[in-house]
């Protein structure tokens, strides 16, 4: 590898910590005491995730522990390696719990099989939070993907919202964070190839499917129309008060 490369990648990894460091700090999304389960899906952004609190867990010699789900579904054909996950987790100084489920189709059009994945997927995780007494739960959303649901929700649903960075649930004794909210997917993406993250052996059939994709290509227009396109739609969600809901 050259030098030029490995500076490449030393900045890289410097960037990635800087803004994680910059999301916890901002939304104050971390406390001392607390438990954070963390939503392990094998994909690039959980992992990094999960490395990033494990990381920095150990550097604040314990104030707050992290524990991570993964959790199966059943009848959805995609395939991950349990065992690697589960080392993965260890190696990262967190717990590691494992739960199967599955749903049954719906004859309701509205609710696809990616609504119903995600909805029996986030029970979940609030049911394994609290058998564990966890305080937060953590999801590996990136910047990309609160940008790219503000703007569905400008497009299909007229209305100016977006996943916030910070929730405090009512029904639940629980708050959700996305500690990665300042962290561009290329750099994750980036950050996955030099750990050496093992991709899903097998992705979802679903994946791709939906008006997320073609959102994707609408943001990338913006930014190529006007550089500061996501920073300036950063700046308005942030504005109107839509990353925190307490």
């Amino acid at each position: 590898m050259t030098a030029r490369r490995l500076t490449d990648d030393y900045r890289l990894e410097q960037r990635v910590r800087r803004a994680f460091g910059a999301g916890l700090k901002e939304f104050s999304l971390i406390e001392s005491g607390d438990r954070i389960l963390v939503g392990l899906s094998g994909g690039k952004d959980s992992m990094a995730l999960l490395e990033l609190l494990g990381e920095l867990a150990r550097r604040r010699g314990g104030a707050f522990r992290v524990e991570a789900l993964h959790v199966r579904m059943g009848n959805v054909d995609y395939r991950t390696d349990v065992g690697y996950l589960a080392r993965f987790a260890a190696g990262c100084g967190c717990g590691f719990h494992l739960r199967e489920v599955s749903f049954e189709a719906d004859r309701d059009e509205k609710r696809s099989p990616c609504f119903l994945c995600s909805w029996n997927r986030r029970k979940q995780l609030f049911e394994t939070a609290q058998e564990l007494g966890c305080t937060k739960i953590a999801l590996g959303h990136h910047r990309d993907d609160i940008l790219r649901t503000a703007m569905m929700n400008l497009t299909f649903a007229g209305s100016f919202a977006t996943m916030p960075v910070k929730i405090r649930m009512r029904k639940f004794p629980v708050t959700i964070i996305r500690p990665l909210c300042r962290v561009d997917e290329a750099d994750l993406r980036r950050w996955a190839e030099i750990h050496g993250y093992q991709p899903l052996v097998k992705t979802c059939p679903h994946d791709g499917e939906g008006n997320r994709r073609s959102i994707e290509s609408v943001v990338d227009a913006m930014q190529r129309l006007c550089p500061e396109a996501r920073n300036s739609l950063w700046h308005a969600l942030e504005k109107d008060g839509k990353l925190v809901e307490l």
